[in-house]
């Protein structure tokens, strides 16, 4: 994603113009994407009956109102993590926005009631350091060029009076931890759905479900933030291979969370995730020549050694006949 968002256009055509592709528009089409690919697999379910006909019984339910919620959760989520980047600072925000792992295990023990021992607490308290510490990594390896960065928002926050810093400070720390209750509820939620109203949904029928309510909200903001400059340049603006590529990966990506929340669980996941992080950081050795460093390397030890902790076998007391 970061690839695709890095390259340019040679040229530009105004201020506004940055050859970037509109974010807000691969957001759509993400989720078009994604429900393309439920249509097709309940297709292969349902192959006797006509598409028109399964689409129609797919989403017009009373099911469908119930994707509402996290949907609408998952777009507050959205906004508020904007707000959040815009005052505090990146290493600040990726510490405090871990806190979204815990809140994942708070709302699953009140929403699913699930029960976690004691070492599984403690394996979230190291998987929680440890994803901060690896995230911590890059930003204190492209450290020395933000400060080359004359217009970089850290600069423009260090420029402005003590009290407004706090006041920003605190500002964007109440939208990090607004948005890890968001994510946290909106994802236990969703795997509620899944696992006790899916009886005669199929997965990929709840997917579709989301993918419309989720596209409203999507395609509301695309025409809040871009809708003047979609209008002038056009909606696949600057689209290149790699775009659809980070389109397929996102659509692809999100069916799989739902199959991890229907089959699995969304601690699970907070672990699956983490350990996609220190991958992707280790790609980012071979793509924006990234150096790890002591952090990055404890950090990675944390989250394997949270992993395996987690995931040790239940013990089983055996009482004597």
């Amino acid at each position: 994603m970061r690839q695709s968002r890095v390259a340019r256009e040679a040229t530009g055509t105004g201020q506004d113009d940055d050859g970037l592709y509109f974010a807000s528009t691969a957001v759509v089409m993400t989720e078009l994407v994604k429900m393309m690919v439920c249509m097709a697999m309940l297709r292969r379910q349902q192959p006797h009956v006509a598409l028109p006909q399964l689409i129609y019984s797919s989403i017009y339910t009373k099911d469908t109102l119930w994707m509402l919620i996290p949907a609408g959760l998952y777009a507050i989520q959205n906004n508020l993590l904007y707000i959040a980047l815009s005052h505090l600072e990146a290493a600040t925000f990726q510490v405090t926005y871990q806190l979204k792992i815990l809140s994942t295990a708070l709302c699953s023990m009140l929403l699913l009631q699930t029960r976690l021992e004691t070492r599984q607490w403690l394996a979230l308290v190291f998987l929680m350091i440890g994803v901060a510490l690896v995230q911590w990594a890059p930003i204190d390896a492209r450290a020395d060029d933000a400060q080359l960065d004359a217009s970089s928002s850290f600069e423009k926050a260090a420029a402005a009076p003590a009290a407004e810093n706090v006041s920003s400070s605190w500002t964007g720390l109440i939208a990090v931890l607004l948005s890890c209750v968001s994510s946290g509820f909106a994802g236990c939620y969703f795997e509620m759905i899944l696992k006790k109203r899916s009886a005669r949904t199929s997965l990929w029928g709840r997917n579709m479900q989301l993918g419309v309510c989720t596209l409203v909200f999507a395609m509301f903001a695309m025409f809040a933030n871009d809708g003047a400059r979609i209008a002038r340049h056009g909606f696949f603006y600057s689209y290149r291979g790699t775009t659809w590529l980070v389109i397929a990966n996102q659509a692809l990506g999100g069916i799989s969370v739902s199959m991890v929340m229907k089959y699995a669980d969304n601690i699970l996941k907070a672990f699956a995730t983490s350990v996609s992080i220190i991958v992707s950081s280790l790609l980012e050795v071979i793509l924006f020549d990234f150096r790890p460093n002591v952090s990055f390397l404890l950090g990675t030890a944390l989250v394997l050694a949270a992993t395996y902790l987690y995931g040790l076998p239940t013990a089983t007391i055996v009482k004597p006949d």
